[in-house]
Formats: structure tokens, sequence, C-alpha cells
């Protein structure tokens, strides 16, 4: 199913123009931009969606290509990590935002970081995911083995990152995904073809080797919520310890997941969800459900059949069905599991 997206474009500072979309209503939650980045593919592809439905419940789900990526810019003049600061700046400028949440993902973190750092007062929440402060090339004492496999994944990429058959693609998509399905594995393999070019892949890594907001970590004076996978391959989970360590009053949430990528089919995605409705304190509107569809859904959770739950409720099968799907409506879900989640965690199942 397409996601129905209005996608609109901004201008950086030194003129690259950034694609950029918002979906849900409630309080604006903004999301660094990150690489292999692609607003028409999270439109098409299952995971990206799942990600935007739990985003944009509650919430103003604001998201933007980074430049060299997607839909927007591809060729820019430079790429920075000062551009992607500027970027994220122009981003929040254009949807006219004054106070928002603020999510970084993987290399977003850093960006987010530092977005925080330079704007404590726009920043309520901040939320990093798969994050980290420093990378091989700015690590003091690194070893030269270290450096060398970092310089190969480099020389990698640039050879085989549009191949099919690249034995890199294979491993890069393995690393990031921990264990996805077929499809999952699919989906990320056309994003990385239709996100950037190969040279762009290349510049991208080059510039996540050399990440350094280590210093930045202690000035942080917002609240900040930390999560890391704790079989993440590509980042290491101490990593994503030792950022949360540095930042003053972060709460570290270790997520019992395999990849770099949280996937939405991993029982963790409900883990995340929670603590961040808990964070965020639950500040979008409350979906409302009716006495019945609360009934049908405890009965639900509970583990009982539409039948058994016909039964109990004196009613047809038919009509708990009907229930259900009302329920899964109204609480913007995809599925009776996710629904029965979504109201446990906003307390409506409560007897």
């Amino acid at each position: 199913m397409t996601l129905h997206q209005d996608i609109r474009f901004c201008t950086s500072a030194d003129g690259v123009k950034i694609a950029t979309t918002s979906t849900g209503n409630g309080m604006p939650l903004v999301r660094a931009g990150t690489w292999l980045s692609h607003l028409d593919c999270d439109a098409r592809h299952a995971e990206p969606q799942a990600y935007i439905r739990a985003l944009s419940r509650g919430y103003t789900y604001v998201r933007y290509d980074s430049r060299g990526c997607g839909l927007s810019d591809r060729k820019p003049p430079t790429l920075t990590f000062e551009d992607g600061v500027k970027d994220l700046e122009a981003v929040v400028a254009a949807h006219g935002l004054k106070r928002f949440a603020l999510f970084g993902m993987s290399m977003g973190a850093a960006t987010s970081i530092a977005y925080a750092v330079r704007h404590p007062e726009q920043v309520s929440h901040l939320i990093l995911l798969s994050g980290f402060a420093t990378s091989v090339f700015s690590t003091p004492n690194v070893s030269q083995q270290a450096i060398d496999e970092a310089e190969l994944v480099i020389k990698s990429a640039e050879l085989g990152w549009n191949s099919t058959k690249s034995v890199f693609r294979k491993l890069f998509v393995a690393q990031l995904l921990g264990n996805p399905t077929p499809e999952q594995q699919q989906e990320l393999e056309e994003r990385m073809q239709l996100s950037m070019a190969p040279e762009m892949a290349v510049a991208y890594l080059r510039n996540n080797f050399s990440v350094n907001v280590r210093d930045l970590c202690p000035q942080i004076s917002v609240p900040t919520l930390v999560f890391h996978c704790r079989k993440d391959e590509m980042i290491g989970f101490e990593q994503g310890r030792r950022m949360a360590s540095r930042i003053p009053g972060a709460r570290f949430v270790a997520l019992e997941a395999q990849g770099h990528v949280l996937l939405s089919t991993e029982p963790a995605m409900q883990v995340f969800e929670a603590e961040l409705g808990a964070f965020m304190g639950h500040t979008g509107p409350a979906p409302q459900l009716t006495p019945r569809q609360i009934e049908v859904l405890q009965a639900v959770a509970r583990g009982h059949t539409d039948k058994e739950v016909a039964k109990t409720l004196a009613l047809s099968p038919r009509t708990v069905e009907m229930h259900v799907s009302g329920a899964i409506k109204a609480l913007g879900c995809a599925t009776r599991a996710e629904a029965v989640h979504r109201a446990g965690t906003l307390g409506l199942l409560n007897a």
C-alpha cells in the first residue's frame, strides 16, 4: 500500500534543496537526516511505513532526505558534518517549528546532539537510536587494523554499491538489518541503489567514520533517551553505552535486537514505542475507543479467539471482527496484535 505524502522543498544555507514531508498530528517530532534516505521509497516500502505509522501516532512526524540522497539535490557542492546540521536547521525553519522533540538515528544521532547543544530552547526531548559519538577515524589510539578495515569498507562500497552480485552489498545489508525477512532485504537493496550514487555513499561512509561529538555530549541540557540494540554489528553496543554515559541525566535502554536498524518485526520495536511514549508523556491526542471495542480488545489481549469473545459477550463472530477492525483503525495500527499493544500502552485496557 502506497503512503500518501505531501513532499515540499526547502533551501539550506548553501542553496542545496532539501526534500521534506510530515505525517500525523500532535507534538512535532523531527527526525534528523540519515544517509540511505529516500522519501519515495518510504511511500512504497513496508518497513519504513511501519516506522512512519509508529512515529506519527500522536505526533507530527517530520522527515527529510539528506543532501545527496533521495529527492534532495543529488550533487551538493559539499558534504560535511556542518552541512548536516545546517540542513536540519533549514528543515525546522521551513516547517515553522519553535519547539519540538528531536529524533536521531545512526549518523543522525550526532547531528541531533550538535543541534540540541546549539538550540536547547527549541528541543523539548532528545531521542537517540543506534548512535555513536566517535568513530574509527576520530577515536584516539585506534589500531591500524581498524583503520585499514574502514578503508576497505569504503573501497568496497565504491566498487560494489550498485552491483546486485556484490559481496559487499550482501554483507552490508546483513550488518545493517541483522535478521531481515527476504522482503526487508530486497527493500533495503533497492533503497541502496535508488537513494544515492556510489560516490555519494563513499563520501557518507568517510564522514561517518570521522564523526566526533564526544565533547558536545556533556553540554546537552535537554531530557535525553538513548536506545541501542545489543547485537548491533555495525555500531557496537558499547559505543551506544559510552555515548549515553557522557550525556547528563540521559536514560539508556538496551534493545534485544540484532541489527543496526531496529526492524518493525522485532519484539524490541514494541519496547521502543512504549519507552518513547512514556518519555514523551503521550503529548499527542489520545485515540478514542468505544466501550465495546475496549471489551473486545481486553478479551483478545487475554488470548481469546473471535469465537470465544463472541460467546462471552453474546455477539456474533462477525460483530467481534468489526469491533476489532474499528479499534485497529482508531488506534492507527495495521494488525490486531499492534492494536492490543498500543491500547495497553495508552492504558485503554485497564479494568
